[in-house]
């Protein structure tokens, strides 16, 4: 079976550009398409999105998935569920970022911790790249098989193995989905907080791998607040069970957290122990239109001052809302206001809400609210959230070409960030709308090419990350708050972390897996 020759390695290492090529393997070693951003064909990429072969990955002798691999990951899985014709394994090329692609050489389907250790001996004793995968809503490319090799789906690891009551756990496959576990423990009356925006179609494992956030991160925390108990099988096929259903547990390094957030690159997770709490008996949401946003930053930061911590504080700007009027063709509530405040509140009695809806309410007439709309039931809840859960599809119908940060800075430092974003898009006549999570300090900032020609869009964008990477920082923030690096950022976290952290990192990657084979070309530059 053939190696890549260093010839095409340093063709591939010259190749790391913005956009603008597909990166195949040369006729000589032919496979199914090694490292094929496919943006540069239809003009549908995101103008840097960063699926790159770059030197750490180019120095690595991979092998191509031949006949006699695909029959032994036939053997492991069965014929059914080992995909490698172009139509059918299209869809595990990508992720939700626009325009970023990788083709695999073969999809594996698999069913068992057992399957996935099988997959990675063979792998491993092959040195073939494997690129874990849960349902694909991603937002940093983590899931994108960016130097080809195997794509191994956990989309049918996919059950609730139990929801223990007496200790309030509930243990998982990793491919179930997230909204699936919320629906399950809140019909026992029980509650696991962490919301991402996909919720209702992305999955616990990939929220884990990416270490996930939500709305409500502002009083619950996120995805790795409630991880108590991991199996995982590592690089090496080995399966691994650390923690379990314990509320402390100080028994040596903590693997549990080292694996969450750590995007695919130290093992792959095949069962989760996640801490439920009880649900919250009631809830009340606000939506509150303000004049200027600082005057809705100001709101923000003296609700915590007066020791209320919402559920969840959203903000929305009027470019926003707009978009989301003109998908839905219909108006949305208070649609002329500057900024919008969503807050959300929950507790155990009426009297202790009502008490924290009235200072909130006051505080937010003391700081120029116009209006607002209050929310005591589902319908009105829905009817309040729709516009915040529209804004992605709204932007991205109106431009498909776009391209998302999430940043985040400490909370205080909101209105001066998106201030600062908006002087970026002055500055370089691009538009910019951004959204997010103002009682975490986390923002989604929308990069949209709208009409500029495609030569503009691959010039302008990588600077306008820079800066927005530039602002965050000096703000004492970083560089993502919730997407995770993946391929993406990777040539930026230099910007947030110094060489002896980057150093650390790469030598713990290098402990779990030295052949480097588990999703390569992510996190590192």
């Amino acid at each position: 079976m053939p190696f890549l020759a260093d010839s095409d390695r340093k063709r591939l290492a010259r190749d790391i550009v913005l956009n603008a090529v597909e990166w195949r393997r040369s006729e000589n070693h032919s496979g199914s398409g090694f490292l094929g951003m496919l943006a540069a064909e239809n003009h549908s990429g995101s103008g840097f999105a960063d699926c790159q072969g770059t030197a750490s990955v180019n120095t690595l002798n991979y092998r191509a998935v031949d006949d006699a691999i695909i029959a032994e990951l036939r053997t492991i899985v069965g014929d059914s569920r080992v995909l490698v014709d172009g139509d059918v394994v299209e869809p595990y090329s990508h992720d939700e970022v626009v325009g970023l692609r990788g083709r695999p050489e073969a999809v594996v389907r698999a069913a068992s911790a057992e399957q996935v250790s099988s997959i990675l001996k063979l792998a491993q004793r092959a040195r073939i790249p494997v690129t874990p995968r849960g349902a694909g809503y991603g937002l940093s490319g983590g899931a994108v098989p960016v130097v080809g090799g195997i794509v191994l789906s956990l989309e049918k690891m996919n059950r609730i193995l139990e929801i223990d009551k007496a200790n309030l756990m509930v243990t998982v496959e990793p491919g179930v989905i997230t909204g699936d576990i919320h629906r399950a423990v809140e019909a026992e009356g029980l509650f696991y907080p962490p919301d991402p925006a996909s919720l209702d179609s992305c999955t616990i494992g990939g929220n884990v791998a990416e270490g996930a956030g939500g709305p409500r991160a502002v009083k619950y925390g996120v995805t790795k607040d409630y991880v108590c108990g991991l199996e995982a099988v590592l690089p090496s096929g080995e399966i691994i069970q650390a923690g379990g259903k314990l509320v402390k547990n100080v028994t040596g390094y903590n693997l549990i957290q080292l694996l969450v957030g750590s995007e695919g690159t130290l093992a792959i997770v095949t069962k989760i122990i996640l801490r439920l709490i009880p649900l919250p008996k009631v809830q009340v949401d606000v939506l509150v239109p303000f004049g200027k946003f600082q005057d809705a930053a100001d709101t923000v930061s003296d609700i915590i001052a007066h020791r209320i911590l919402p559920t969840a504080i959203e903000f929305m700007e009027r470019d926003s809302i707009l978009a989301v009027e003109r998908l839905l063709r219909r108006d949305v509530p208070f649609h002329d206001a500057e900024a919008h405040l969503l807050i959300q509140l929950d507790g155990n009695t009426q009297e202790a809400v009502d008490a924290d809806y009235e200072v909130v309410s006051e505080l937010c007439l003391a700081h120029g609210a116009e209006d607002g709309l209050v929310a005591r039931d589902r319908p009105m809840r829905e009817r309040l959230w729709e516009a915040r859960r529209k804004i992605i599809e709204s932007l991205r119908h109106e431009s498909p070409i776009s391209h998302m940060e999430d940043v985040v800075v400490p909370r205080a430092g909101i209105a001066v960030l998106l201030g600062g974003i908006k002087a970026i898009a002055h500055q370089h006549a691009v538009r910019i709308v951004s959204f997010g999570h103002a009682g975490d300090g986390n923002v989604h900032v929308n990069v949209l090419k709208d009409d500029l020609s495609f030569d503009r869009w691959a010039e302008v964008v990588p600077l306008v990350q820079v800066e927005i990477y530039r602002l965050a920082l000096s703000l004492g923030g970083t560089l993502t708050g919730e997407h995770g690096i993946g391929a993406t950022r990777r040539r930026y976290l230099s910007m947030a972390l110094d060489e002896a952290q980057i150093t650390l990192q790469r030598g713990i990657r290098d402990v779990f897996d030295p052949n480097r084979i588990l999703n390569p070309g992510k996190i590192f530059p």
